[in-house]
């Protein structure tokens, strides 16, 4: 390490700072939050960034001048963005200060909250600044990179619009020294192509320059069919190809939106609005307080299944998700992580605070 270079290494460093130094501490975060912002929002103006950080335009112009003589963030007619030097500085500073701002005594909080092994909380709101999809992504790339041996490995996928746009955000970095195999969890759900399991396991194929396998069979196919079709050979080797996964990706959706994706007839509407259905996944809708209320007959992954498969990796985020994602998790194996944003967390917590 240079001379006069002092490197962080952990919480304990920090508060050090904090007692000798103060205001390096409170100018680190004031930055920090300025350049997390930038990348939640981007291409974002001055006077936008200036009200969603409740500073004022001038205050935020002395700062932004200075992070753009550093190289961390450009500006053009569009608005500021980060530059990969910046991307790279707000990914490393969230590891750093996480303990200090007490992210990870939030997601200690949440795991316990929800009954699950793990929650990862990343900022923002995800109803509210788009981007924040995007870092889902980044930090789903991170964290497969830590659990995915060498060699093949075979990961499960459903679809949805956040999962469409978390598989833009993965990277050829995983395909180091392995083969993954993308599959659909499920069948389609007459939904737009674009998010199907299908093009969704395409997508993170290509990003990660690995391969994948398709299912051209709608999830809702009667059983009688399904009994027959299943003995077709293209379907039968993707059908065991899912049971074989060890690592399962799923989005967990509102019911009330999944119930029109899913074109529900009359009588199942009924059943699950007078049932009080909150959350969806796998083809189950679940009351507030996770009692099953309707199954979609579905070929493919079930809610049950997920014990048996090594890694659960669920992902949603937003306030509109909050009721969604506490009413699943009352079924999820525990060995289930969540990604999640502050927007969801917080009002989890607030509503059910920890006794």
């Amino acid at each position: 390490m240079p001379h006069g270079v002092y490197q962080m290494t952990n919480n304990e460093d920090l508060e050090l700072l904090d007692l000798v130094a103060p205001d390096f501490i409170k100018t680190l975060e004031k930055r920090f939050k300025i350049l997390q912002s930038i990348s939640l929002m981007e291409p974002v103006g001055r006077r936008v960034l200036a009200d969603d950080l409740k500073i004022t335009e001038r205050g935020l112009r002395t700062e932004t001048d200075l992070l753009k003589k550093q190289g961390l963030l450009v500006s053009s007619k569009s608005g500021m963005s980060l530059t990969r030097t910046g991307s790279d500085a707000v990914d490393r500073l969230t590891d750093v200060l996480a303990d200090y701002q007490g992210t990870a005594l939030l997601e200690k909080q949440l795991s316990k909250k929800l009954g699950i092994s793990r929650c990862i909380i990343l900022p923002g709101n995800a109803d509210k600044q788009y981007r924040v999809i995007d870092s889902f992504g980044r930090r789903l790339n991170q964290l497969l990179g830590s659990i995915l041996p060498s060699g093949q490995s075979m990961i499960s996928v459903t679809g949805g619009s956040t999962l469409a746009q978390v598989a833009r955000n993965l990277s050829p970095d995983l395909s180091k020294n392995r083969q993954l195999v993308f599959v659909p969890a499920r069948g389609g759900v007459g939904e737009s192509v674009t998010i199907q399991a299908n093009s969704v396991c395409a997508e993170m194929a290509l990003k990660t320059q690995g391969q994948y396998r398709a299912m051209y069979l709608p999830e809702d196919i009667s059983e009688k069919s399904f009994e027959s079709l299943q003995k077709e050979t293209s379907i039968k080797s993707v059908l065991e190809l899912i049971y074989r996964s060890s690592v399962v990706i799923h989005s967990i959706g509102t019911a009330s939106i999944m119930a029109d994706r899913r074109n529900l007839s009359e009588r199942e509407q009924n059943v699950v609005d007078s049932g009080k259905a909150v959350s969806e996944a796998f083809g189950d809708f679940f009351d507030q307080s996770g009692k099953l209320v309707y199954k979609v007959p579905r070929i493919g992954l079930h809610v049950r299944d997920l014990d048996k498969i090594e890694h659960v990796i669920a992902i949603a985020g937003g306030q509109s998700k909050a009721k969604a994602i506490q009413s699943y998790m009352k079924n999820a194996p525990h060995h289930t992580v969540l990604i999640t944003d502050e927007g969801a967390s917080k009002l989890i917590l607030r509503d059910n605070p920890l006794k």
